[in-house]
């Protein structure tokens, strides 16, 4: 049976785990809350005690001064009471007094702390059994409803929580009382009522003690509800901030501009990226200073306008292209997507959306329409030039035609150059769109070096160029693609020479420096002013000294990315009539 019990048990796991997991987190979650709570209500438990006890102290210290008072003005009121039970009452209450006091003392130690469900039931049996104890030693039933009352009503108006810890401190002196007397076969002290219990008294003694009980449990189960739903509150007041958190690195990490602006054209919020974007240091510059954002945002002032016209009739908008003044007064362009945030009334709130700084695809654009005036300048008059040779020779279709050598050289030249523009074309298309790829493998620099003069040897003996290559055969070996290095090489040769007059002077040298090889292509020529350098190796950037040169401004910018995928620097150091060095870094290893 226990074997088949097992078994089932372990099918009801495989057969829903998420079930059995789910129940299991429940369980622990649930442990961990009722465990925060006895620990809330040991801690309200030990603080009320304290004050019970005090209450308790200042009470008995009332009473003691009655029994004073009674010792040198007897009081009616007490006559009934035995003698002894009357004229030894000092002793009894200094007694209690001390025995409280004791437990208000051991309420501030570790113990009291730790156990104050236990000092709780100490320090009220030994206010309701001291006097029962005395009774019994004088040889009679001690009948003390009042007594009792003030004991019990007070505990639980100070101590309203662990109605088992009431029940028992009430068990314990009713056991006393009903049972320890009865075995005894003791009477009370008065001679009217010998009997121990009436009707009356038990229905007193029970609703006294059920009534105490009932409102501690009562009062326990709301303070024990209201620490649930505190808790509940806590918990989802945290997961609100965590919210809060969250949504507040999205929009301060984010890097569109997010914003909200009112009706009359003032930023309310903005993120750090709004503030990049428009060159203030931080949002609440962007809130504080751009306060007309028709006159001191938009270049053109309209804008404000025609954007908030689109949002009242299509309730959005997206893609709204704009110029902007940056804080500097550089102009720059962005793309909106806002929506009007409106009230349950449809009154508007403020504008909310999003800004993106398009400047650069503005620029690409820009750059592409210069493509298209470069290809419809650069491809076109090569053709042209081949078209109105062939033209000519056809003109006469009846005689035979004789073509010289030097018009198909220069057929060929001017194929070969529309050849080289089309390929270098391809090879930037596909370089921006995919990036450089690259066939990785241990190469001595030096080799491709030579290869790279060797196939411009041509080039250098026309332009009367001479080169010195100082490239060492002892560099390290570098983990490169030779072929897109002999590129980088063969461009920047070919690029100096085209650039300057015949007889220009170039060196080529490779060092080690640190981790890399630093690598320059060196040249006495005319030089590159400032302006000219920071833009050279730019898509489609074309120097203003090229000699007879049929070009698109590709070349530098292969350069560039062929070096950066190969994890390395390229720059220029150059001034007007002062040469030019051309240098890169590559890896070593």
């Amino acid at each position: 049976m226990a074997t088949f019990w097992k078994t089932l048990q372990r099918w009801g796991k495989k057969a829903f785990p998420a079930s059995t997991s789910k129940i299991t987190a429940d369980v622990a979650i649930n442990a961990v809350r009722d465990e925060q709570w006895l620990n809330a209500r040991r801690s309200f438990l030990w603080q009320r005690l304290q004050l019970w006890l005090l209450v308790g102290l200042v009470c008995l210290f009332t009473f003691t001064l009655r029994s004073i008072y009674d010792v040198y003005f007897p009081l009616k009121e007490l006559d009934k009471l035995p003698q002894p039970l009357r004229t030894q009452a000092l002793c009894i209450n200094f007694a209690m007094f001390l025995i409280l006091l004791v437990c208000f003392i051991v309420h501030k130690t570790r113990f009291g702390q730790r156990y104050p469900g236990m000092l709780l039931l100490g320090s009220s049996w030994s206010i309701s059994l001291g006097t029962q104890f005395f009774a019994t030693i004088q040889g009679y039933a001690l009948r003390d409803p009042l007594s009792w009352s003030l004991l019990f009503v007070s505990q639980a108006t100070f101590i309203p929580v662990c109605w088992h810890l009431h029940l028992t401190s009430q068990v314990g002196l009713l056991i006393y009382y009903f049972g320890v007397n009865q075995v005894l076969g003791l009477k009370t002290f008065l001679p009217e009522h010998p009997e121990l219990y009436d009707v009356t008294f038990i229905l007193y003694v029970f609703w006294l003690c059920a009534i105490c009980d009932i409102g501690v449990y009562l009062y326990d189960r709301l303070q024990r509800s209201d620490f649930y739903a505190h808790q509940e509150l806590e918990l989802a007041y945290q997961k609100l901030q965590v919210a809060e958190a969250k949504y507040r690195s999205i929009v301060e990490n984010a890097i569109e501009g997010i914003f909200q602006s009112s009706a009359d054209g003032k930023y309310i919020t903005a993120n750090p990226a709004l503030a990049k974007i428009y060159g203030y240091a931080s949002p609440q510059e962007v809130t504080a200073k751009l306060t007309d954002i028709e006159h001191q945002l938009y270049v053109d002032p309209k804008r404000r306008a025609e954007f908030v016209r689109l949002i009242e009739k299509y309730g959005s908008l997206s893609e709204f292209e704009s110029q902007i003044y940056r804080q500097d007064g550089s102009i720059v362009w962005i793309s909106e997507k806002a929506y009007a945030v409106r009230d349950e009334q449809g009154k508007l709130l403020y504008y909310e959306g999003m800004t993106e700084d398009i400047t650069k695809r503005k620029q690409a654009e820009e750059a592409v329409r210069v493509f298209f005036h470069a290809v419809s300048h650069d491809l076109r008059n090569p053709v042209l030039g081949t078209l109105m040779v062939l033209k000519n020779l056809l003109a006469n279709p009846e005689s035979k035609i004789t073509i010289s050598r030097s018009i198909l050289e220069r057929m060929v030249k001017s194929s070969d150059r529309q050849l080289n523009l089309i390929n270098s074309l391809l090879e930037a298309h596909i370089s921006a769109v995919q990036g450089v790829i690259l066939q990785l493998q241990s190469v001595q620099l030096h080799t491709v070096v030579e290869a790279a003069i060797a196939d411009l040897e041509p080039m250098l003996g026309e332009n009367q160029a001479t080169l010195t290559n100082l490239v060492s055969a002892d560099l390290p070996y570098i983990n490169a693609d030779p072929t897109q290095l002999w590129r980088v090489f063969s461009n920047l040769i070919a690029n100096a020479i085209k650039h300057n007059p015949p007889g220009l002077m170039l060196t080529i040298n490779a060092t080690v420096a640190g981790d890399k090889i630093y690598c320059t292509v060196s040249d006495n020529g005319v030089g590159i002013s400032q302006q000219q350098s920071e833009r050279l190796f730019d898509l489609y950037y074309r120097g203003t000294n090229t000699r007879n040169s049929v070009s698109l401004g590709l070349g530098l910018y292969l350069c560039k990315q062929i070096i950066q995928a190969h994890g390395g620097e390229i720059g220029v150091t150059s001034a007007l009539s002062a040469g030019a060095t051309f240098w890169f870094t590559l890896p070593i290893g």
